[in-house]
């Protein structure tokens, strides 16, 4: 089943909603950076919820979200775009503990619970917002919930869960965000949060095989009307050509340092761990073209 993006509108446009399945998707960035289950479940998670705030934005907007904590992760880096495309990394992905006291994966150890949220929108214009928030938890979804109350002023709750299997490997990922709207009626948000009290964790509903619109009836009950599906998937915008052009802004010296002795060079991504061979021949027109600059 591939992943995808619902969004939505509930108690007659008092409430906007999204929901995610992201189980291929955390699947690719597992396989991708060999992240062990703690590791997995920290960036699953902010991979789940980058990709429906990447979907709140329009056309070639984009989104980048970073988590700088004081676990053994370090740094979650997440980069989003409106169109389901999202790609992301840890700083140490070898990181897992035992179950927490809730029989969990202990994401707030790997993460920490001091650091900072930051949230930077690309969205054309010459200069790009930024909003930033310290963690309050270190579970991701609780600190998603406090950037959007305290740097959108968006009354939020925020749900993000990934599964994983014994061998590390992805079991299942989903995510809802449901935010309330100005104007909405005390009785709507006393209904809301009762449900989300009730509700099955996120990651199990998925398991269990619930669409995305499956979950918004179960945090809004009937109350739905659905804007748009977005597929989603991982997707890095990295190519051999962009690592050249780098390359070229290096500058001559560099370049033929590199030729004298290496012969060659090799660059990779971090945000998909792609590897790209530069050739002698090819740094030579690299240095070429540096020159003429």
């Amino acid at each position: 089943m591939s992943d995808y993006i619902v969004k939505a509108l509930g108690y007659e446009g008092e409430v906007r909603a999204y929901a995610i399945r992201s189980t291929e998707t955390v699947k690719e960035a597992q396989r991708r950076h060999d992240t062990w289950a703690t590791a997995s479940a920290a960036l699953g998670r902010t991979l789940t919820a980058s990709a429906m705030m990447g979907t709140m934005l329009k056309d070639n907007d984009r989104i980048t979200v970073k988590i700088e904590g004081d676990g053994p992760i370090r740094l979650i880096l997440v980069d989003a775009s409106a169109n389901g495309k999202v790609r992301g990394y840890v700083a140490n992905p070898h990181v897992h503990f035992d179950l927490n006291e809730k029989g969990k994966l202990d994401v707030r150890r790997a993460v920490g619970t001091n650091g900072m949220l930051t949230v930077i929108k690309d969205l054309g214009l010459k200069e790009k917002f930024s909003g930033q928030v310290p963690l309050v938890s270190g579970e991701i979804g609780e600190d998603f919930t406090y950037y959007f109350a305290t740097s959108e002023q968006t009354p939020s709750a925020v749900g993000v869960g990934v599964l994983v299997n014994p061998d590390h490997t992805i079991l299942a990922s989903g995510g809802f965000i449901i935010q309330i709207m100005p104007g909405a009626t005390d009785s709507t948000i006393s209904e809301i949060e009762n449900r989300l009290n009730t509700i099955k964790p996120i990651s199990t509903m998925i398991r269990e095989g619930m669409t995305p619109e499956e979950i918004l009836e179960e945090l809004l009950g009937d109350n739905i009307k659905v804007l748009e599906t977005v597929p989603v998937e991982f997707e890095c915008t990295c190519s051999k050509e962009r690592f050249g052009n780098a390359l070229i802004g290096l500058g001559s010296q560099e370049l033929q340092e590199m030729i004298d002795e290496d012969e060659q060079a090799e660059a990779q991504c971090h945000f998909c761990n792609e590897k790209y061979l530069f050739t002698k021949e090819e740094l030579e027109e690299y240095k070429r073209l540096a020159e003429e600059k």
